[in-house]
């Protein structure tokens, strides 16, 4: 049996942005609701509703810009205000510096300008990860509700 030792212990810090693809007439979403209260629309302000996200991530804000991976999980609306969501997300690498790597996170957003979220666990290059993810919405278009995320991440790992 192995013990990693906490000298062993490593700390990397990323950069990128994900692209929220909304479900508003568009058949590319990346941001889909699948339940919710019956006889209430299914809408991010709307208590109990549950969207699965499959949104891709990539190096700058360009959507054509180097795709780092993917943000895979799911956001509910959690609060009765309408005003805060849970998410719980795999961030699935496929460049080639982390391919096949995932960090595990968990949290509520809570529309601060910043919010912050637990990573909780990682596998491959990020295994027994913990730490945590800023994010900040980079670009929003009220009309299509689609938008670009920043997501700063500081994970400590062996």
């Amino acid at each position: 049996m192995y013990a990693a030792k906490a000298t062993n212990l490593k700390e990397t810090k990323l950069s990128f942005y994900l692209h929220d693809i909304s479900a508003l007439g568009n058949p590319n979403a990346t941001v889909i609701p699948v339940a919710g209260i019956a006889g209430k629309a299914w809408t991010f302000t709307q208590f109990g509703t549950i969207f699965v996200v499959d949104d891709n991530i990539t190096e700058t804000p360009n959507p054509k810009s180097p795709k780092v991976g993917q943000y895979q999980g799911l956001y509910v609306t959690a609060a009765l205000d309408g005003l805060d969501s849970f998410t719980t997300a795999s961030i699935v690498f496929t460049n080639k510096e982390y391919n096949g790597s995932t960090i595990q996170i968990q949290g509520i957003n809570n529309n601060a300008p910043v919010t912050e979220v637990a990573v909780v666990g990682g596998t491959g290059k990020f295994r027994f990860a913990r730490g945590y993810i800023t994010s900040k919405t980079y670009s929003l278009d009220i009309a299509t509700q689609n938008s670009v995320v920043q997501l700063n991440v500081m994970v400590q790992h062996y």
